[in-house]
């Protein structure tokens, strides 16, 4: 068991460190869902309920296309280090954002979308941590 403990403590030395795999899987995560957005945005159309869509000025359909076009930007700026705070500030409101709509969501439509709201939540804190450290001077 040492030798195993030993060995990932050595690996760990060499890897990059967190904030860089934060921000990598940051960018990562934004970057694919623009592309997934754009690539079928009636998947991700289901998430805009009832009451949600007269609010929108287009049709969740061309929203989520909007929005794939916006994140493909975002997550690639993140993933390549450049606008990093920027970026990472819009990943943060808006996932933060998602996180309250999924919330209200869950009370309204007894339990609807309560797995996304979870997950929403780590990745809301996910995108602040990267904001954060992309904030902070070397």
């Amino acid at each position: 068991m040492a030798a195993v403990r030993d060995s990932a403590v050595d690996a760990a030395a060499h890897a990059p460190g967190p904030a860089t795999i934060a921000r990598v899987g940051l960018g990562l995560l934004i970057l694919l869902a623009g592309v997934h957005k754009l690539l079928a945005p009636e998947a991700w159309a289901q998430y805009v309920v009832s009451w949600l869509a007269p609010w929108l000025v287009v049709t969740p359909v061309t929203f989520m296309l909007v929005n794939g076009v916006l994140e493909v930007g975002f997550g690639a700026a993140i993933l390549v280090d450049r606008y990093t705070a920027f970026s990472s500030a819009v990943a943060a409101v808006s996932l933060s954002a998602t996180v309250a709509y999924l919330a209200v969501v869950a009370v309204t439509y007894d339990g609807l979308f309560v797995d996304v709201l979870v997950r929403d939540v780590g990745l809301a804190a996910l995108a602040w941590a990267v904001l954060v450290d992309s904030l902070r001077p070397d």
